[in-house]
């Protein structure tokens, strides 16, 4: 089952995982609009802080989707003369400006949060609104699995981000929830917006994790399992022989592209034809590591006496990435 799965993914074009993308993008807005009322419809019959604060912080995640759908769509746009390598990164900017979103909003939950608390609540109808925030969790819940699923399915940066903002959302609401039952069940009005205090505390947990997320991939943090896999494909070359060293080895990661550049020495005795021969073999051993995903792959062919070729200049760069310990330093 597991080998028919990934032969399904195998098979799909790069035009058929945007198409899914944009679908999720899609359902995610709707669906969110729809809840984002049921909570504030919530609110409006129970005059709960705690509903409040899962409202608001319902009302950022709507704006933040529409942010993900236009993020989504527009990082599929191809490479033109003015953006060369793509228009990818924008999902970056726009799980930054998410994360931003939902940082304000913990703020403004904290604040009516401790109006509440100074002023006291005024609660009514509490059952209602605890059978309201009941299903909104429960769609939630399976609107941030979906999302979950299309984004690691198809790597979307964009999405991931989302359903990590959705099961936040979810954690709210099951905050509120349980605020409004301990009211029901102790009748202690103080609850709501103390249940409101931790419902901030959670958004605020969200947008911080998404703000660093953010700065991670605009920073091209490296990510392990991808060096992992291209340092071990690099040496398996170097122990057939087909290259003796390498080094400058960079790699970076955009939704499902890959970008890997190095640079290979080879027998000094070699062609420029017999030589290319075999960085091209390289190469296409490295994006088959990846398939199906768009791996670009640059080499630089050098001869195998580094020191030689530049001599006092153009030494490896140091890095978290190895060099090949055949290489001359």
């Amino acid at each position: 089952m597991t080998r028919r799965s990934g032969s399904i993914r195998a098979m799909s074009t790069p035009e058929q995982r945007q198409h899914a993308r944009h679908r999720a993008a899609r359902v995610s807005l709707v669906v969110s609009i729809g809840l984002m009322i049921g909570k504030l419809v919530a609110y409006w019959i129970t005059n709960s802080s705690a509903l409040l604060a899962d409202a608001a912080e319902s009302v950022v995640h709507v704006v933040a989707t529409v942010f993900v759908a236009y993020s989504v769509w527009y990082a599929a746009r191809p490479a033109d003369e003015r953006h060369p390598y793509g228009h990818g990164r924008i999902v970056y900017l726009s799980v930054g400006a998410e994360g931003v979103l939902v940082f304000t909003a913990s703020l403004a939950v904290f604040y009516s949060g401790y109006t509440s608390l100074i002023e006291g609540p005024s609660l009514q109808r509490l059952g209602a609104g605890f059978g309201i925030a009941a299903v909104v969790g429960v769609v939630n819940m399976a609107l941030a699995g979906y999302i979950r699923h299309i984004g690691h399915k198809y790597d979307s940066v964009a999405l991931i981000a989302n359903s990590k903002h959705i099961m936040s959302d979810v954690l709210t609401t099951v905050a509120a929830g349980v605020g409004i039952g301990l009211v029901l069940l102790t009748e202690i009005d103080l609850l709501d917006p103390i249940a409101a205090f931790v419902i901030g505390g959670l958004i605020l947990v969200s947008g911080v994790s998404l703000i660093r997320r953010s700065i991670a991939g605009l920073m091209d943090e490296l990510d392990p399992e991808v060096a992992r896999k291209v340092v071990a494909c690099l040496e398996e070359a170097v122990q057939a022989e087909t290259i003796v060293g390498y080094h400058r080895l960079r790699c970076r990661t955009l939704n499902d592209e890959v970008w890997i550049d190095t640079h290979l020495q080879v027998p000094d005795e070699l062609s420029i034809v017999d030589a290319h021969h075999r960085a091209t073999i390289i190469e296409r051993s490295i994006r088959a590591l990846f398939a199906p995903k768009q791996v670009e792959v640059t080499t630089h062919v050098e001869p195998a006496d580094h020191e030689a070729a530049h001599p006092g200049g153009h030494k490896p760069t140091s890095g978290p990435l190895p060099s090949s310990s055949s290489t001359t330093q």
